[in-house]
């Protein structure tokens, strides 16, 4: 440290031009940020580069090295970036050009040989806290330069530190406390305005406020292309300009959010198609590489599976992108496994980036693949939740709440207590947001009621106001209106200890929200049916007609979807028994609508023969809308009665060509076994598709 700063102040003493060298993410932007305003409060000559992630890619770069001591930089101070810059470090050397590392990355087995390396975790230091971010080492070098704590800056180490998701315990907690202090007050015009276009009230603000309203902000900008605005803005001093860049960097964010959708429906698809997998690996041409790290923990989001989503660079040849994974699988010593067939890979236990040659995703997708069906994993179970504790309403008011959140501020390593509640149900639950994707409602004991939020769950809403009883597991907060406090809980997650039944029945414009259902069997009765179904995958699919055994598939999937209507209500029963599921979905399509179209009078049947013994011969082939308009009856309903005529031998047919009998014994209607299939199908219908859902599900679970 000392070596470093004697050189900054050499530099700044001679006014020579110093150039920071940061990083396109928000720790990065911060990072710059903190070291640009420590510099040029002593009055040294700087600027700064962020690298464009696509142009550049992340870290020193020789080419970038270059362009700036060409264009006179006598000394480049990294930032959240550095410890993998052999090259380009010697580069600058070469050309007598020092280089002041400061970064907290993972140290290399060989480290560069830079003028100066700041990094928490140096080999040949003891400082006692090796979890800072990149802002927070520039604050360092910054509270060394100024000899005095630059407070004033702590509300960009606040934004840093939390953004990159590092330890918030030791230090950085009492760097983000701090921060956070500041930030509720801050006169930095560009970050009130960012705060202001992203409707954060600073009078509340937390980490969740930075960590979902900041930090994902000032990230967007450099998934996407240049990240220096975000410098400009935390730096401005002009109104008008931090008005301006603060609505730039929102669109940016739009963008980005409308790229991740575009890509992660993509993948989504693929996954539907790819069927059940223990991981899933996927590669497409023109994918944003700088967004699917977010793709990426959408895919696992949804499928409780480890994957990874790469784009192909066609003219390399190469596919390069992020993986994320589950709580039960190390991605990075999966990846090791490989390091053979990897270009290059680098990451952590949840998360990692990776570069692969095209030609070896299917091999490599294989091997992963391999491993881990090896290592045996019940996928179904979920991700485990860790509860604080169980509480009830009763014990829940606004001074215990600020008690918990003296804890704060949480994040990693000191997340927020989760806690839960049993015995309660939802009222009023409904649908929130833009897109209804979050979920709000009352839940309610015999003695009181909590008021809570749940983001991302807005297609829940149907399964969580059919419970008779809920549990709830999430975080507590004060929600502030109008000076009025109330708690409110953020879900995490809920149980339902009882089978569920959801009633589609009349939906059938509804069935791909049904196909979007993780581990679930999709049961058709009638295989005449199966055209309408087409898009569901064959190995989710039961077809009863088959004569499948249930009980192998017993306690196998989590719900079932009833696609079509069967012929005696018992068969559904059985089907519920022997599967053992939580969630039944009845959409009970039925083509033929017997119930409601009824049983043809005798006086239609009597009408359709004599026309046939009139006429002795008639094509259904091509008659089947004129007979129908003939009788007065459903289209349908003219092909039932046919059939009838003809299981009791009244007319034959050959070749699409209805015959009367000369010769015919009387034989009542109902003698058919196409009449009383019919007659069970009514029956059926009537109870199954009219009977409100409270009666089928008290006839279920009797």
């Amino acid at each position: 440290m000392d070596k470093a700063v004697s050189r900054l102040y050499e530099a700044i003493e001679a006014g020579q031009k110093i150039v920071i060298y940061g990083d396109y993410d928000a720790d990065g932007i911060t990072s710059t940020t903190v070291m640009k305003e420590a510099i040029e409060l002593v009055g040294g000559d700087v600027s700064y580069f962020l690298p464009n992630r696509f142009d550049h890619g992340y870290g020193p770069n020789i080419a970038v090295y270059e362009t700036l001591i060409n264009e006179g930089a006598e000394l480049i101070v990294t930032v959240d970036n550095g410890v993998t810059g052999h090259e380009a470090i010697e580069y600058a050397k070469s050309r007598g050009v020092d280089v002041i590392v400061t970064d907290h990355h993972e140290l290399p087995q060989e480290l560069p040989e830079p003028y100066a390396l700041i990094h928490p975790k140096h080999p040949k230091g003891s400082y006692p806290f090796g979890d800072l971010a990149g802002v927070g080492v520039a604050f360092k070098v910054a509270t060394a330069l100024l000899e005095e704590v630059p407070v004033e800056l702590l509300d960009l180490v606040a934004i840093g530190t939390i953004a990159d998701l590092v330890s918030l315990t030791g230090e950085n907690r009492t760097l983000v406390k701090h921060g956070l202090s500041l930030m509720k007050q801050t006169d930095r015009i560009g970050l009130n305005a960012l705060m202001d276009i992203a409707k954060i009230d600073k009078s509340s603000l937390t980490s969740e406020s930075v960590g979902f309203g900041i930090g994902p902000r000032l990230n967007a900008i450099g998934r996407i292309g240049d990240a220096t605005p975000g410098v400009a803005l935390m730096s401005t001093f002009d109104e008008e300009e931090a008005i301006e860049l603060a609505s730039f960097i929102q669109k940016k964010n739009e963008e980005r959010q409308a790229i991740v959708a575009s890509i992660s429906q993509e993948a989504l698809a693929i996954v539907d198609q790819m069927g059940e997998q223990p991981i899933y690996l996927i590669a497409k041409e023109g994918w944003n590489e700088g967004v699917l790290g977010i793709v990426a923990s959408q895919v696992v989001q949804k499928t409780n599976k480890p994957s990874i989503i790469l784009s192909i660079n066609p003219a390399t040849g190469m596919a390069k992108g992020s993986g994320r994974s589950i709580e039960q699988i190390n991605l990075y010593e999966l990846l090791s496994e490989v390091n053979d067939d990897l270009v290059k890979f680098g990451g952590h236990h949840m998360a990692a980036g990776m570069t692969i040659e095209q030609d070896k995703l299917t091999s490599i997708q294989e091997q992963l693949r391999q491993r881990i069906l090896e290592l045996d994993i019940d996928f179904s179970k979920g991700q485990p939740l860790e509860v604080e504790d169980y509480l009830s309403l009763d014990q829940l008011d606004v001074a215990f709440v600020e008690t918990i959140q003296a804890l704060g501020p949480f994040g990693t390593d000191n997340p927020s207590p989760i806690f839960l509640f049993e015995n309660g149900k939802s009222i009023g639950a409904k649908a929130i947001g833009t897109d209804q994707k979050h979920l709000k409602f009352q839940y309610q004991t015999p003695t009181t009621t909590l008021d809570v939020i749940g983001f991302g769950y807005g297609p829940q809403l149907m399964e969580v106001e059919s419970a008779n009883e809920l549990a709830i597991v999430g975080e507590l907060a004060v929600n502030e209106w109008n000076g009025n406090k109330k708690v409110q809980l953020m879900l995490k997650d809920y149980g339902i200890n009882e089978t569920q039944v959801f009633d589609y029945r009349e939906k059938l414009h509804l069935l791909p929200e049904l196909l979007t259902l993780p581990n679930t069997f999709y049961v058709l009765f009638d295989g005449k049916n199966l055209n309408q179904f087409k898009d569901i995958p064959k190995e989710h699919l039961l077809m009863i007609s088959n004569q499948v055994s249930l009980s192998s598939y017993a306690g196998i999937a989590q719900s079932v979807v009833f696609l079509d209507c069967p012929d005696e209500e018992q068969q559904l029963l059985e089907v519920v028994q022997a599967l053992q599921v939580e969630r039944v979905y009845l959409l009970l399509y039925s083509k033929e609508q017997c119930y409601l179209n009824g049983m043809p009078s005798r006086e239609a049947f009597g009408k359709l023969f004599k026309l046939v013994q009139t006429k002795q011969e008639i094509d259904v082939r091509y008659k089947l809308h004129d007979l129908a308009k003939f009788l007065n009856v459903e289209f349908h309903t003219i092909i039932f009665m046919i059939n009838v005529l003809f299981d009791l031998k009244f007319v034959t047919i050959e070749n699409g060509v209805m015959s009367k009998v000369t010769q015919t014994n009387f034989t009542p209607l109902s003698a058919s076994n196409v009449f009383q299939r019919r007659e069970r199908k009514m029956k059926t219908e009537k109870f199954l598709l009219y009977s409100n859902i409270a009666e089928l599900e008290k006839w279920l679970f009797q």
